[in-house]
């Protein structure tokens, strides 16, 4: 009964559609202005990944609508996106494209468990200078990819994007790569120009057509994208093969997890940015998941939600999710109608937009933010971004939230200690014998040994208080050193009150044996004054015991209890 309640929270329902009577008139118009600038992103990332511009097409049209309808966002545009393009080359390039359906499928049956078992809210604890290291770490290697087709060479051997773009350079010519780069150029200075001239304007439409014209008529020496089909496939499962299944489950797992925090990050930023509602994170990722499912037995690739298609949906009038339905159908009539044109586009000219892409993927004002923030934050995004392009994708999310962990673990110990405060109110002959330790902020196994040397050095006291009533945070490491102070003090025969447990430490400091170090159950109070009243009278009876000797001096606290 439990998985249906949960399934059906996870379902479409007509609920999703109620705005559609007042919007559908900006839907269709958002949609269509949507498919249009995403047609040339799915060509170039399929091109990219190697899985061909027809997967990338087919990506767009099928997981686009499945997303549109499934996933738990109103106005999240899905396709195939430049993460997906960094995993998926690899692995095309060892196992061949025949890998490419199954390890989609995997990828997508991973991320139905994840929405199924309700892991929706996880990346909300990604921090922030890990996601945008890790965006700047895939924008690098999208930009680098592109540099082989740009030239017009073939990519170099190394699995390493950048290692790979300059072997490329390596073996190039600049007489045969004047050409490509030309195209390249064209199309990256009309893109620029295009939004400036008219924010409608799609650029990447208008610089592909060109360069494709220009390519056409000055009969330049550029490959193309080549024939696609002019019809969706027919849906077949992927080969369900045992010993290659257990040879992509690291890859699939990869994939899965990238799709996830890609597709719950632009969904975040949609919600964030526009007045249609929040999102629903495992309904997300249950669509996510079915739309790579579905894309994998068409012949697509995984998919994602796409930041930047998502946004040009809002801006463009985008309310529900009928607009990324019309994205999808939009896509899928170039299938039927104008695949023909379309197989005339030179690689290069794919090459520019997506080169572009990149560098608008990162948002250098956001860069400049982390940047000037803390120390810790620009040593987590640079660490998250190097090791993104150097090593592998989830090393790097893993390494930075690493490190981001250990900044704030140093942040947090620098935030905590220890400090000596003086007895408030009119001085009474004996204070000097007592001693009040604040202890505050959080104290736990990375700070708990500092304060026990603070405290323990202490001499020429008879009374100690301990005041805890600002303690923020307490472990059972940061108990256990408490307990241990009060017996080293005590053993030295100074009395310790303490002051201010909260109730949400009490049974914490029960279990380790606080309580039980203390010499009587009466040393546990709740008011400073209390405290400092039975410390004085420790004192006064401590004179009264031992008369002070000649010299002044107060000699050793006794062991007396009370």
């Amino acid at each position: 009964m439990r998985v249906l309640s949960t399934l059906r929270t996870l379902l479409p329902t007509v609920r999703d559609y109620s705005q559609v009577p007042r919007s559908w008139r900006g839907d269709l118009i958002a949609g269509l202005t949507v498919g249009i600038v995403a047609l040339p992103l799915a060509l170039a990332f399929g091109v990219s990944s190697g899985a061909g511009a027809a997967s990338g097409l087919i990506t767009a049209v099928v997981a686009g609508l499945v997303a549109a309808v499934f996933g738990g966002s109103h106005v999240q545009v899905s396709g195939p996106t430049g993460a997906m393009v960094v995993v998926l080359g690899p692995v095309i390039a060892a196992h061949g494209i025949e890998a490419l359906a199954l390890v989609t499928v995997m990828a997508g049956l991973m991320v139905i468990a994840a929405g199924v078992l309700k892991l929706g809210q996880v990346v909300s604890f990604l921090p922030w200078p890990v996601i945008e290291g890790f965006t700047l770490g895939i924008a690098v290697i999208i930009f680098l990819q592109q540099v082989p087709a740009a030239i017009g060479e073939d990519a170099g051997p190394s699995s390493n994007s950048a290692i790979s773009a300059l072997q490329a350079i390596g073996a190039s010519s600049p007489a045969e790569s004047m050409a490509a780069v030309g195209l390249v150029a064209l199309v990256a200075l009309i893109m620029i120009v295009a939004p400036r001239i008219h924010s409608r304007i799609p650029g990447s439409i208008v610089g592909i057509v060109v360069a494709s014209v220009l390519a056409q008529v000055l009969a330049m020496p550029v490959v193309r994208i080549g024939a696609l089909p002019d019809s969706l496939p027919a849906p077949a499962a992927p080969g369900w093969d045992w010993g290659l299944i257990v040879v992509l489950a690291a890859p699939a797992a990869t994939i899965a997890i990238l799709a996830a925090i890609e597709s719950l990050l632009s969904a975040r930023v949609a919600a964030s940015i526009s007045d249609t509602g929040s999102y629903d994170a495992d309904r997300e990722l249950f669509g996510q998941g079915l739309a790579s499912v579905a894309s994998g037995f068409f012949g697509g690739m995984p998919a994602t939600g796409a930041i930047a298609r998502t946004a040009v949906n809002i801006r463009s009038g985008g309310c529900t999710r009928l607009a990324a339905i019309t994205h999808a159908l939009v896509l899928l009539f170039v299938v039927y109608l104008a695949t023909g044109p379309v197989s005339g586009i030179p690689l290069a000219a794919l090459a520019g937009v997506l080169m572009v892409t990149a560098v608008r993927m990162v948002s250098f004002s956001t860069l400049r933010s982390v940047v000037g923030s803390t120390r810790g934050d620009t040593v987590v995004l640079i660490v998250t971004a190097v090791v993104t392009v150097s090593f592998d994708l989830i090393q790097a999310v893993g390494i930075g939230v690493l490190v981001a962990a250990f900044f704030a673990l140093r942040s947090l110990v620098k935030s905590g200690g220890v400090h000596r405060e003086e007895i408030s109110g009119p001085a009474q002959d004996g204070d000097s014998r007592i001693a009040i330790y604040r202890i505050e902020g959080a104290l736990f196994f990375a700070a708990a040994e500092r304060v026990l040397e603070r405290v323990s050095d202490i001499r020429n006291v008879e009374v100690v208080i301990i005041r805890m009533s600002q303690l923020q945070s307490l472990d059972a490491t940061g108990a256990r050193v408490i307990a241990d102070l009060v017996n080293t003090l005590e053993r030295r025969g100074i009395t310790v009150l303490v002051k201010g447990v909260q109730d949400r430490h009490l049974r914490l400091i029960t279990k380790v044996g606080v309580l039980q170090s203390l010499r009587h159950q009466k040393h546990l109070f709740t008011a400073l004054d209390a405290a400092v009243e039975h410390a004085r009278s420790h004192v006064v009876r401590n004179r009264a015991a031992q008369p002070l000797p000649e010299s002044g001096q107060y000699p050793a606290a006794s062991p007396e209890i009370g």
